[in-house]
């Protein structure tokens, strides 16, 4: 795996690159790559800070392990390439932005127009092996990412997190919530949003209500 991160990542995560985790995780997905099929393609494992740069970060979406299934996966938490049918959380995700800001709900399941606005969409693994659900968890990605999250916390300002689920949930104790704005709500995976956690929580307008609050552009979501 040759690490090539967006320019304005480098200065922030070079410490990572150089520690002896981030090693062996390399060493890892090398392997992985050559033995197995894996997700997302290699151009594509650092997607989300190609699309989304540091200095104009203003949300950050958390996912937990790329999607598994053939084609699917393009670096972006729960995004799919365009012309992929759409995942459940990803139709979730759509519904609850069709009523909490009556958009009409888009053909791509690409989200990379999201990412270029400002929008982290960050999975806590950035890699899988095809239809392996988990299969590159504890490797070394989630301290990587949690890496992230801190220095975005740390180097930043006014922030909006969007923790969906549990796992994300767990994340809310590397943020400095005095500096920053954190939106939680269920998964929305149709286990969670079927038992009524995930409709109508409004995080879309929410998001977009602060970042007017405190004059940055709204997402066009």
């Amino acid at each position: 795996m040759q690490v090539k991160i967006a320019d304005s990542w480098k200065n922030i995560l070079q410490q990572e690159f150089n520690k002896p985790y981030f090693k062996s995780l390399t060493d890892f997905v090398k392997l992985e790559y050559k033995n197995y099929t894996c997700y997302p393609n290699g151009k594509d494992i650092f997607a989300a800070f190609d699309f989304c740069a540091f200095n104009e970060l203003k949300v950050v979406i958390i996912g937990q392990d790329p999607y598994h299934g053939v084609g699917q996966a393009n670096g972006l938490c729960f995004s799919v390439h365009d012309g992929i049918q759409h995942p459940p959380s990803l139709i979730n995700i759509f519904k609850e932005m069709e009523t909490d800001i009556q958009k009409a709900y888009p053909v791509s399941g690409d989200l990379s127009y999201w990412a270029k606005q400002g929008v982290l969409l960050l999975n806590a693994t950035l890699t899988v092996r095809a239809n392996k659900a988990g299969s590159h968890q504890n490797k070394g990605w989630e301290t990587f990412t949690d890496a992230v999250i801190k220095q975005i916390s740390d180097k930043k300002e006014r922030v909006v997190f969007l923790l969906w689920g549990g796992f994300a949930k767990k994340k809310s104790k590397l943020i400095d919530t005095d500096k920053h704005y954190i939106l939680t709500t269920g998964h929305p995976s149709p286990l969670s949003a079927n038992r009524g956690y995930w409709f109508g929580n409004k995080h879309f307008s929410k998001a977009n209500t602060y970042l007017s609050s405190i004059n940055k552009l709204p997402i066009q979501w």
